[in-house]
């Protein structure tokens, strides 16, 4: 797993380089291979990542990854179809990396803001469009990778985890009782809550758009599971062993060693 990290203010640079760095370190356990962090010229946007090195393990995978085109992204988690996608790409993107992570930004390159549909994985990313002056927040389908993100006035900050976020400046620690509450009536809390006032969660396969110029902050579904159809018993039976068969093979994508656990209870 990665840390990612960042903020982005239409009203000009709030947020200091050391603060940045502050939060990106507080992230350290998810990230102990590498950190970086990416400020725009005007400084209204700045990204930070604590990166675990699993696909291209040389300086080209350093993150916040800067794109041909000056379009950059701190991205945590894995894209299983990347090397589909990316064989789709090499005539319009000039690929400077080996990584899943520079496939997203050749994906958005092409697709605009309907790249996300077509990513397959494990994610929470951040990516910056200077040219547009525009953020972009996505997490993947299932929720697997978390994001959190405090949106007030003209400032959005955002986190893989809460105590990165306490590290911006004016980041007030007070709990949401309703929020306390339903987690502990509940054991979970609904997808776009947190236990803290004024933190939220970015929910599950949703794409968070913010347009500096305009200071509109739009946050959308990008995928909603489908409706199941009901075919026959035995159907069933071969349809899930193909899908358990390709799902292990995507998540076999690596450049390190890999291990697995299995439990049958008990």
């Amino acid at each position: 797993m990665c840390g990612i990290a960042g903020y982005a203010d239409s009203a000009g640079p709030t947020v200091t380089r050391e603060k940045l760095v502050c939060a990106r370190d507080a992230l350290v356990h998810r990230g102990p291979d590498d950190a970086g962090i990416w400020l725009g010229q005007d400084g209204r946007i700045g990204l930070a990542t604590r990166r675990l090195s699993i696909i291209d393990l040389s300086e080209r995978g350093h993150q916040p990854l800067v794109g041909h085109d000056d379009r950059v992204i701190s991205f945590n988690g894995e894209v299983y179809n990347y090397r589909n996608l990316r064989a789709g790409l090499t005539d319009s993107w000039q690929f400077r990396s080996d990584t899943d992570t520079e496939v997203v930004l050749a994906a958005y390159a092409r697709w605009g803001d309907a790249f996300v549909d077509r990513i397959n994985g494990m994610f929470a990313f951040a990516l910056a469009d200077p040219g547009r002056r525009r953020l972009i927040l996505a997490r993947d389908r299932a929720g697997e990778k978390p994001l959190y993100y405090r949106m007030r006035g003209s400032q959005l900050i955002f986190a893989s985890e809460v105590k990165a976020l306490f590290q911006f400046p004016d980041m007030e620690r007070r709990l949401d009782p309703d929020g306390l509450n339903e987690y502990l009536a509940f054991g979970y809390q609904r997808p776009d809550h947190s236990a803290f006032a004024g933190i939220r969660k970015l929910p599950p396969a949703h794409i968070a758009v913010y347009e500096l110029d305009s200071r509109r902050f739009d946050v959308r579904p990008y995928w909603q599971p489908p409706r199941p159809e009901a075919p026959r018993a035995a159907d069933n039976v071969d349809r899930l062993e193909e899908l358990l068969d390709r799902s292990v093979r995507d998540r076999l994508i690596a450049d390190v060693p890999l291990g697995i656990s299995l439990s049958g209870g008990g």
